[in-house]
C-alpha cells in the first residue's frame, strides 16, 4: 500500500533527525492519510479513497464529484 494521497498526490518527505552531538539519522515525514468511503450523489455510489487532511478539506470545498474527477479517480 503506497502512502500517497489520491487527491493531492502528497507523499513522504525525506530528511534527517539531528541529535545534540550532530549525529544524523534518516527520517521520513509521512502525510496525514485517512481512508474514507465517500458517497458521490451524481454517480449514486460510494468511492473508497485514501486522502490527507488537505484532501478532505478540498472535498468539502469543491464537492466530491468535481474533486474526484480532477484527480482521475472517476
Amino acid at each position: 500500500m503506497s502512502r500517497i494521497c489520491d487527491i493531492t498526490k502528497k507523499k513522504g518527505l525525506n530528511g534527517n533527525r539531528v541529535s545534540h552531538s550532530n549525529i544524523k539519522t534518516h527520517h521520513v515525514q509521512q502525510p496525514n492519510l485517512q481512508k474514507r468511503r465517500i458517497f458521490v450523489p451524481e454517480l449514486k455510489r460510494y468511492v473508497m479513497v485514501k486522502l490527507c487532511a488537505k484532501g478532505l478539506r478540498k472535498l468539502d470545498r469543491y464537492g466530491a464529484y468535481r474533486t474526484l474527477k480532477e484527480a482521475g479517480l472517476i
